[in-house]
């Protein structure tokens, strides 16, 4: 499980990479049998030493293992995790640029492996948030029919797929149920047709009645659960509004969350804003991926990846802007 344990002392920090060829396969290396989790594969990389950054770790470790030099890499994602016999916590990055060629120089094994079957490797358990965030776009688009209807939003969707989204919620928590099935029926056909995933904002029981790809769900809902509700072929993502909520959606497995809420917002305006100072510290100690939520735009995605986000989940500020630019939906 993710590691909750203040005394950071203990704790192993550990450099990963995500390497990608111009074909979209991305290169793991499988760990050797007389290590810990040996046998297995994982994103090449190695320990920090002490005051080493973890980009000179990222440089180091490659040319290391891999015999390659890293000229540019960005942050992905930063993973704490708790195993029965050790913490570790994964600063994962993902290199752009490198000179040279890949190759095990330790010896060990090395694979490219397409995104789409990502999921489907042998994985210590700490990496299984790299895919997740590997798999997962940096917007989340979130439903307002009940402000616009169907015939005003519809075409916004379509706008927005268009553009390239690929990740959307439907909640409308006003329906009724056969009048949430009705519309969820329609979104996920048009979702479909443009390679877009919809998770449903509901009872999770009612996912067999649509074809969605998942469930979002509420904080009430996930503090009412003890384990994963869904099987591992479907996305559960849920909200919370902070450090208690966040654990309660790694324990029940959900793929990411959604932080809430960032700025101060009109639909909630009794909310205490967390800032993203207060996001970061949050999102630095969880194992999945968090999407930033609240009073936002377009135009904060940097700002947001910067303190750890894995992008942004937006309603209003998608919608009213009339503006969704295609560079950010991916």
């Amino acid at each position: 499980m993710p590691s909750t344990d203040p005394d950071a002392s203990e704790t192993v920090p550990v450099v990963a990479a995500v390497i990608e060829d111009r074909s979209g396969s991305i290169l793991l290396a499988r760990r050797p049998d007389d290590k810990h989790q040996g046998g297995k594969w994982e994103f090449p990389g190695g320990k920090i030493e002490p005051d080493e950054s973890a980009f000179d770790a990222l440089v180091r470790e490659l040319r290391e293992e891999l015999d390659i030099v890293v000229t540019a890499a960005t942050r992905l994602i930063r993973v704490p995790y708790r195993y029965p016999d050790k913490r570790v916590s994964l600063d994962v990055w993902q290199v752009q640029k490198y000179k040279g060629t890949p190759h095990g120089r330790e010896g060990q094994a090395l694979r490219w492996v397409q995104r789409s079957d990502l999921a489907t490797q042998n994985y210590p358990p700490a990496n299984r948030a790299i895919v997740a965030a590997l798999t997962l776009p940096h917007l989340y688009a979130i439903s307002d029919f009940a402000r616009y209807g169907e015939s005003t939003f519809f075409p916004l969707l379509q706008i927005a797929l268009d553009a390239g989204l690929k990740l959307f919620q439907l909640r409308e928590h006003a329906l009724s149920k056969s009048g949430f099935l009705r519309l969820a029926a329609k979104v996920v056909e048009l979702c479909h047709a443009h390679d877009a995933r919809v998770l449903l904002n509901c009872d999770p029981a009612w996912l067999s009645e649509v074809p969605a790809d998942g469930v979002h769900l509420t904080e009430e809902r996930l503090r009412a659960l003890s384990s994963r509700p869904l099987t591992e072929n479907f996305l559960l993502a849920a909200s919370c509004h902070d450090s208690i909520s966040l654990r309660f959606a790694e324990r029940v497995g959900a793929d990411f969350a959604v932080l809430s809420p960032v700025r101060a917002t009109s639909s909630h305006p009794h909310a205490l804003p967390i800032g993203w100072d207060g996001f970061f510290e949050l999102v630095a100690e969880t194992g999945i991926p968090v999407f930033a939520l609240g009073g936002l735009s377009l135009g904060d995605l940097s700002v947001a990846r910067d303190h750890g986000a894995q992008g942004l989940a937006m309603i209003s500020g998608l919608w009213e802007s009339g503006l969704i630019d295609s560079s950010k939906v991916n």
